[in-house]
């Protein structure tokens, strides 16, 4: 079970940043889009994919986007935001899936 844990932590860590400490530099509509469409999925992606190759495939790592996503729509944003759970939850898992093939083994 602990090494369950510190397998996720890095990709954890990296979730929490990118949720929490980028929506801090919008300032007008044009940042606020720059970082809610390319911004964070590209950090979303970049992290699954590496997670995928490091460990496999996995579920709980778009589970894990999606949990710690929620919060910040009361946050940072409006209800308007609610798709966008969905949005970094499927980005995430397409991520885990194509890093299938160059899986270490």
């Amino acid at each position: 079970m602990k090494t369950k844990i510190f397998k996720y932590l890095p990709f954890f860590v990296i979730n929490v940043l990118n949720f929490y400490l980028l929506p801090l530099f919008i300032n007008d509509t044009g940042s606020g889009i720059f970082i809610l469409l390319i911004s964070i999925p590209l950090v979303t992606l970049v992290s699954s994919l590496i997670h995928g190759v490091k460990y496999g495939f996995d579920l709980f790592l778009p589970l894990i986007s999606a949990i710690l996503f929620t919060p910040t729509i009361f946050i940072f944003y409006n209800d308007s935001a609610f798709v966008y759970i969905i949005f970094y939850a499927v980005l995430a898992f397409i991520g885990n899936i194509i890093s299938l093939p160059f899986k270490k083994k």
